[in-house]
């Protein structure tokens, strides 16, 4: 338990790192979250810690229970609220917080920070990679289930990491370094150079990233 909640805080201790130096600009780039902007992306990160159960359950009341529809209503709210500087103050404040997701505990907490650190970090060209130790961990917890959530189609498909021991499915090789596969299993759609093999055209953009 105290090495899952070190990882957890070590990772948003970092993005929060990364998000001060980001420039003004940056926060209102895309991520690969679609839709979602920089700023919508930490908005949505900083949620847990800025919103208390009752707003949240009637939040979702509102959101007819749906909870990408309210997740994302609360993302560009706090868009615009709260300032860049404002959302990473949120996160510094709370490396240590205990928000687990519903279902997910505290290895579903780490899977989160580091999924949209990399919506962040990846749309962004950013050359930050995620502490072997910290992937490991969320790449393990990956189910089938949470890769049909995403909507991702696999069929034939195998992902195959080019720097950690690691392979997901059966079929046709589709390679990259681990953190970017990782993206691919989360329904992202990755700037160009980051994934070779056959099947890699249908999971790049054709726009570089910025």
């Amino acid at each position: 338990m105290t090495d899952i909640r070190t990882m957890v805080a070590g990772e948003r201790a970092e993005l929060a790192d990364l998000l001060d130096g980001l420039q003004d600009q940056d926060w209102d780039k895309a991520s690969l979250c679609e839709g979602w902007r920089v700023r919508e992306v930490v908005a949505h990160v900083t949620m847990p810690f800025r919103m208390s159960l009752p707003r949240f359950l009637v939040g979702m009341v509102r959101a007819g229970g749906n909870f990408n529809k309210f997740s994302d209503r609360q993302a560009r709210q706090g868009a615009v609220e709260f300032s860049a500087g404002e959302l990473t103050e949120c996160l510094r404040q709370n490396v240590n917080h205990p928000w687990k997701p519903p279902g997910g505990g505290y290895e579903g907490a780490l899977s989160h920070d580091v999924i949209h650190g990399l919506d962040i970090t990846v749309a962004l060209g950013m050359d930050r990679c995620v502490p072997a130790d910290r992937l490991r961990r969320v790449l393990d917890g990956v189910k089938p289930r949470q890769v049909k959530y995403f909507g991702v189609d696999l069929t034939g498909i195998q992902l195959s990491a080019t720097d950690l021991d690691w392979t997901y499915g059966t079929g046709e090789a589709l390679s990259g370094n681990a953190q970017d596969l990782l993206l691919v299993l989360c329904g992202r759609t990755l700037p160009p150079h980051h994934l070779t093999g056959s099947p890699a055209a249908r999971f790049t953009t054709t726009q570089s990233a910025r």
